[in-house]
């Protein structure tokens, strides 16, 4: 191959990949012209407003989902961990209330962190360690989690402190300048989780884990520790989600999170990251996360489909999203 043969195909290269970069937000742009055309309550502020407020949970969540994808893994128990992290931050609240007041809430945040990064750290260790596929092992501790939650609230459901209601109230409700503190919180994320993967050698060494284990291994790289930290990371974005979602309605009960799973792998897939591995997109799952957020909130305000078949949309998009991934590496 000549070298100017060589320069072309790398220019075509370079275009096609930008081109798949920025799908996602084109495919948003274009869902979010239907939704106008659909109804024209769909671009009101507070429609708007609340869109992006509700799709924060699952694009923080989906944020980690990135790291532990990207690297070659998978987490099905996210859903379940979100509910038990959430147990476990309001029963310390409640328990704390009548000592420390107000503060039980930082209290209760700071315990949510930590139990939520030591979720990450027992699925990442028995997945490395125990050389375990991370779909059965994340499929058992899904229903571990769940069963947790389950328990915690004998069936029915764990309420906030009344003391705690309205000070606890602003963290999903406020905003600042205008910007609802969810939103705030999640750019935050967004940010800090940008320039670990982009920016930092943790980040590189996620993509080449995830790309092909056995060459980073001889490259040097601790395959184990890397992935174990991908799910530490999915473990606190879990956690900062679960801060976030309690003052919206105040409780945790046994169907918390459930199929956030669902929602959180078809955010990363459609935001461009790679299944297999090798390859995490952030702001595309951003975009992916939204992408679902504005197609559920099109169908609650038009009668062409029933709101109950939110899911099996979701669920239609993920494997057409697989499709377009197939027919792409293909080409």
């Amino acid at each position: 191959m000549t070298t100017a043969t060589a320069n072309a195909a790398a220019a075509t290269e370079g275009s096609r990949i930008r081109w798949s970069d920025l799908a996602p937000f084109i495919a948003l742009a274009v869902i979010v012209i239907l939704g106008a055309l659909i109804n024209s309550n769909f671009l009101s502020s507070a429609n708007l407003v609340n869109v992006i407020t509700r799709s924060a949970f699952i694009a923080i969540i989906a944020v980690g989902a990135t790291f532990v994808i990207a690297s070659g893994g998978l987490d099905l128990s996210v859903g379940s961990m979100m509910a038990f992290v959430t147990g476990i931050m309001i029963m310390v609240m409640n328990g704390l209330a009548p000592s420390f007041g107000n503060w039980a809430i930082v209290m209760g945040a700071g315990v949510a962190l930590v139990v939520g990064a030591l979720c990450g750290l027992f699925n990442g260790l028995i997945i490395t360690l125990g050389r375990i596929e991370p779909f059965i092992v994340t499929l058992g501790t899904m229903g571990i989690f769940r069963a947790f939650i389950t328990f915690m609230t004998d069936g029915g459901s764990l309420p906030i402190d009344r003391s705690l209601r309205e000070a606890y109230r602003p963290v999903y409700f406020g905003d600042f300048t205008g910007i609802p503190y969810p939103v705030l919180i999640t750019l935050g994320v967004i940010l800090v989780a940008a320039f670990l993967l982009y920016r930092t050698k943790y980040g590189r060494r996620v993509t080449s884990v995830g790309s092909n284990a056995e060459v980073a291994r001889f490259s040097g790289v601790h395959v184990g520790g890397v992935r174990t930290t991908a799910y530490v990371i999915q473990g606190l974005c879990v956690a900062v989600a679960a801060i976030c979602y309690v003052p919206r309605l105040g409780a945790a009960t046994p169907t918390t999170g459930q199929l956030w799973e669902l929602q959180v792998i078809t955010a990363v897939v459609i935001g461009g990251t790679l299944l297999r591995g090798g390859k995490g997109r952030v702001w595309g799952t951003v975009a992916g996360a939204l992408i679902l957020e504005v197609i559920a909130n099109v169908m609650v305000l038009s009668d062409l489909v029933s709101e109950y078949l939110v899911a099996a949309v979701q669920g239609a998009i993920i494997i057409i999203a697989m499709l377009a991934h197939r027919f792409t590496s293909s080409r």
